[in-house]
């Protein structure tokens, strides 16, 4: 099989506005603005929040982001480090409520010839695995097929997040925050 037929994909590829509003970082503007559920912000924290992956590898493929703008793992003081490795924990919560998946695949893309698409302002991406869901797609075909939609998976996990002890969601357009 050579061919994959997903035609509603073509909105999103011509779209005129590829992140036009954005100027500089995706990642330093999105939490700005006061769209964390079209922004598919579903966590934050006082230092980093999460994000779904708007091209995600699984359903539930997130990003834990540090507020700070840097590429540089290191350049992370300890109460931001901290913090963000207390939210990729919730994070594994939250989609281990949601999502119940067989196991996780955590990481960094550091530096521009780690392969990520964004290596000015790290993020750790945390991706759900099942049993299988490795089949001959993207074996074979370097296709992946995702069987939920984003809005669907934010729905789960934005629900997961704020069923934690500890946090609040201020209003169902919000992302949970982690107290």
């Amino acid at each position: 099989m050579e061919q994959v037929f997903a035609p509603w994909r073509i909105e999103w590829i011509r779209r005129e506005d590829k992140n036009a509003e954005i100027e500089d970082c995706v990642f330093c503007e999105l939490p700005e603005q006061d769209t964390d559920r079209e922004n598919l912000i579903v966590a934050r924290s006082d230092h980093a929040f999460v994000m779904l992956n708007n091209y995600p590898y699984n359903p539930g493929h997130t990003m834990v982001i540090p507020h700070v703008h840097t590429g540089e793992y290191a350049a992370l003081e300890d109460e931001m480090l901290l913090d963000h490795a207390r939210l990729k924990q919730r994070t594994f919560d939250a989609l281990e409520a949601a999502l119940e998946p067989d196991g996780f695949n955590a990481g960094l893309n550091l530096g521009n010839g780690a392969g990520g698409s964004i290596d000015d302002h790290l993020h750790t991406h945390v991706v759900p695995r099942w049993q299988g869901d490795t089949n001959f797609m993207p074996v074979l075909s370097d296709t992946t097929v995702i069987v939920e939609a984003l809005e669907a998976t934010y729905e789960h996990v934005h629900e997961a997040f704020a069923t934690q002890e500890g946090t609040t969601v201020p209003d169902a357009d919000s992302a949970v925050v982690i107290e």
